[in-house]
Order: C-alpha cells, then sequence, then structure tokens
C-alpha cells in the first residue's frame, strides 16, 4: 500500500516502525492500518505523553524509557546523592517512567538500597522494579549459598516483596564454565524457575555481554521448555546494531534472535556508556543540521524506540537535565526515517574508523585494587580523540610537541594522579570483569607512553 502523501511504500514503513519479519507478517495478518492504531491506542496514557509497551508476559504497561539505576549521581565521598536520586525519580514518576532497573553491584554495591529508598513512597502497582542476579562478579559466586543470600538481600534493599523483573546478570561473560558453575550445576537456575511459579519474579531473564555460545545455549533452553525466558535484556544502539566490537555481538542478530522467538527485549547501552551523546564534531554536526533542537542523545534512543520488540530502552541518568531530555524525547517517540536510519548507519560506520576505547564506563572493573580510575582515564582519552586534541601519531609532526605538551597538562588535572594510568601495575583483575573485553593493562600502558613526551 503506498502513501502517497508522504511517499513512504509500506516496506518503509514497516521499516520504520522497526518490525521485522515477524511482526509484518502479524500486521499483516490483521490488517496493517487497523492494528497499529489499536496498538497506539495501547501505547499512550491519557495522563502524559509517555509512550508504552505491553508485556506479553503479564500485560503491564511499561514505559519505553526505562530508568537505569547505574550511573546515579555520587557526593565527593563516592556515597549516592539520595536527595538527587529523589528528584530524579519523583520527576520520572511525574512524567510516566515506570520502569526502573537496578543491580546489586550498581553505583558501588549502592544502587538498590537508594532506588527502593525513591520509589518506597509510591504505591507498589504504579512501577516495574528490575534487579539481577550478579554472582559471576563474585570470587565465591558459583556457592548457591552465597547467590540465594544475594537474592533475598535484594528484596530487602529495595524494600519490595516481589520483583517485575528478574535477571541472570551479564551471562556470557565467563564462558559457558561459569554459566555451569553460577547458575545450572548449583541449581540456581532451578531456584528462580520456582521463585517464579511462586509470585516472587513476575518475569524470569538474563542480560547478555560475552560469550555467544551462551546466548545460543540458553535460547536452546527456551526451545526446548526447560527454561522459559520472559524477557532478554541486550546491548543495543546503532553502533552496534551491524558494528559490535571486542567481545560484544551485532544486535542486529541479537534482537533477530529474541524477536522470533517472540521474547521481549529490554535495552542497555543505548548511548554506548555516553559515547553517542558526545560524538566528533563532523558527525554531531550532521544530526544537528537536520533536528537542531533535538539532542545528539535523542536520536540514539529514537533508534532504539522504533523497534516494537523492545519494551523498555534503558537510560543511565546522572543528573536531572538527563532525564527532562529523555523524557522529552519519548513523549512520544518519534521512531527514525529511512533516510535517518541510513545516515545513523554511515555514522556507526565512521566511528569504527576513530581510535576510541569502547568503555561503557559500566564500572564492573572498580574498584581498582590500586586506585586507578579506569573508567575516568578512558573517558579523558576519548574525549581528546573526538575532540581532536589527541597527540598525532607521528612524533615528527610539527605540532606533535605542542600537543603532547597539552595533552599531558589536561590530563593531570583531570583526575588525582594515584588515579592516573600510571598507577597501573598490570595486575589484570579488571580483565575478567569487562563486559566489553577490553584490553584494560595494554590500554593503561599506551596511555602512559603517550604521557612519557619530555619535550
Amino acid at each position: 500500500m503506498e502513501n502517497k502523501k508522504n511517499n513512504i511504500s509500506r516496506r518503509d514503513f514497516l521499516k520504520r516502525l522497526g518490525m521485522g519479519t515477524a511482526s509484518a507478517l502479524a500486521l499483516s495478518a490483521a490488517g496493517p492500518l487497523h492494528s497499529f492504531a489499536r496498538e497506539k491506542k495501547i501505547y499512550q496514557d491519557a495522563t502524559n505523553n509517555m509512550t508504552y509497551r505491553l508485556s506479553r508476559n503479564t500485560g503491564a504497561k511499561v514505559s519505553l524509557l526505562g530508568f537505569g539505576m547505574m550511573r546515579l549521581p555520587m557526593t565527593p565521598d563516592r556515597k549516592i546523592d539520595q536527595e538527587k536520586v529523589n528528584e530524579m525519580v519523583d520527576y520520572a514518576m511525574e512524567h510516566g517512567v515506570n520502569y526502573y532497573d537496578t543491580s546489586p553491584h550498581y553505583g558501588m554495591h549502592q544502587s538498590e538500597r537508594a532506588t527502593g529508598i525513591a520509589l518506597k513512597k509510591y504505591p507498589r502497582e504504579s512501577f516495574n522494579l528490575c534487579t539481577k542476579m550478579s554472582s559471576y562478579l563474585d570470587q565465591d559466586g558459583n556457592s548457591r549459598e552465597v547467590a540465594e543470600a544475594g537474592y533475598r538481600k535484594s528484596f530487602e534493599e529495595c524494600q519490595v516483596e516481589y520483583f517485575d523483573y528478574y535477571l541472570i546478570h551479564g551471562a556470557g561473560i565467563g564462558g559457558m564454565e561459569r554459566l555451569h558453575s553460577n547458575l545450572l550445576d548449583n541449581g540456581m537456575l532451578d531456584f528462580l524457575l520456582e521463585e517464579r511459579k511462586k509470585g516472587k519474579i513476575r518475569n524470569l531473564g538474563f542480560s547478555f555481554h560475552g560469550d555467544l555460545e551462551v546466548f545460543k545455549y540458553l535460547l536452546q533452553l527456551h526451545d526446548e521448555g526447560k527454561a522459559h525466558w520472559d524477557l532478554i535484556q541486550i546491548q543495543m544502539n546503532y553502533k552496534d546494531w551491524k558494528h559490535a566490537s571486542g567481545w560484544n555481538t551485532n544486535a542486529e542478530y541479537l534482537y533477530g534472535e529474541c524477536e522470533k522467538r517472540g521474547i521481549q527485549n529490554t535495552v542497555m547501552e543505548p548511548l554506548f556508556g555516553g559515547a553517542l551523546a558526545k560524538l566528533p564534531n563532523v558527525q554531531e554536526k550532521k544530526l544537528t543540521a537536520l533536528r537542531p533542537n533535538d539532542s545528539v542523545a535523542s536520536w540514539s534512543f529514537r533508534f532504539v524506540g522504533g523497534h516494537n520488540n523492545v519494551l523498555s530502552c534503558l537510560s543511565g541518568m546522572t543528573r536531572l537535565e538527563h532525564v527532562i531530555d529523555n523524557v522529552k524525547t519519548f513523549s512520544p517517540v518519534d521512531p527514525c526515517t529511512v533516510a535517518e536510519l541510513e545516515l545513523l548507519e554511515q555514522i556507526a560506520i565512521d566511528l569504527t574508523a576513530y581510535p576510541t576505547i569502547d568503555c561503557t564506563a559500566c564500572r564492573y572493573c572498580m574498584p581498582c585494587p590500586y586506585g586507578v580510575d579506569i573508567p575516568g582515564n578512558f573517558a579523558f582519552y576519548n574525549k581528546a580523540v573526538n575532540e581532536g586534541t589527541i597527540p598525532p601519531a607521528d612524533k615528527n609532526a610539527p605540532d606533535f610537541a605542542e600537543r603532547s605538551k597539552t595533552f599531558a597538562a589536561e590530563y593531570g588535572k583531570s583526575m588525582d594522579t594515584n588515579a592516573l594510568a600510571s598507577a597501573c601495575v598490570g595486575c589484570e583483575a579488571c580483565l575478567t570483569k569487562c563486559p566489553q573485553r577490553i584490553q584494560i593493562p595494554l590500554q593503561m600502558q599506551r596511555l602512559t607512553e603517550m604521557l612519557d613526551y619530555k619535550g
């Protein structure tokens, strides 16, 4: 069917909505325009303009914008600033955000408690809360006792009697060996399945980073009826869609495998740890030229929000202004046009040529035993690359001395001396914790060598 007014074909119409083959077939069976109209009525709320999706398992209404409680504001002594968190959550709740995603390990192990405090004053049925079994980060995480104790502690910290969503955290990190030791051989999967039957968990799933064999195996359990997954959280953004790097798998594949099974997705790292909100100047100008009133970050959210199998898109918001801007983007979401998707794909290709470090600032690597601020070092380096202030690789370049001196001076002011890359001793304690599989000690050595210039 052709819409001549907008000059968009039915194929492009479905593409703009982010629909794969399964979704398109479902629409065709019921009549595309009528079916979409019914969905639109469900997805909007009379009290606000937030976009919603429905949980296929419970029928619950879930805000497409999810509040990721990973990067909450901190005080100088590394405590979560509860007053600011309360202010951010209040604004989010007032404007229709009802999905909150936390973990025992977020926010220096303080996120669950801060989330529980911020949400406590609201009726339990007014929000959807997700937390995770994060035992893979613990040295003795394969202990059934430790895992169960952590599970029960999450209820206390979050001050709830049930979780709307409970995820096995970072499935794929550590490969099949870690999956067996931490989930299968110790009976924890059977335990979680029983907890779902009891209603303590409304939806059970996993978040995925790492070894693709683990992802395929967990889907096999689903296909064989040994473990039904209600939700799978994946890393998805317009860069990772077709150009995932390191240990990650292209989101296009992960999303497609979930969509054809009817398993909904929540999305982590839509901004790739903030990198897609601070693009190199050339790429940023291409986006602002088309939509001058929109933030660069909004493009990433519109990309994710245009995919209908996404239940909620998580944003790790640190300041109230982040909440305000993101609420604007999702109230309601305006999916990218075909032309805009093509532009984002070209930018994704361009970004693969930039020598940035693929750190998402998740802070799973922290604290460093020797005090190095790993994500802080990478953030400074990436900012210098994007702004063009990184010293040239050619030491004979005319501006090498000046740019090296400036780079070193700014770097030294960016954090305490004991947090700089030079404090890294190469102990490799961070390597097994990084979801992006960054060779952290080698990158720290490279940063240190860049500062050795004595001109």
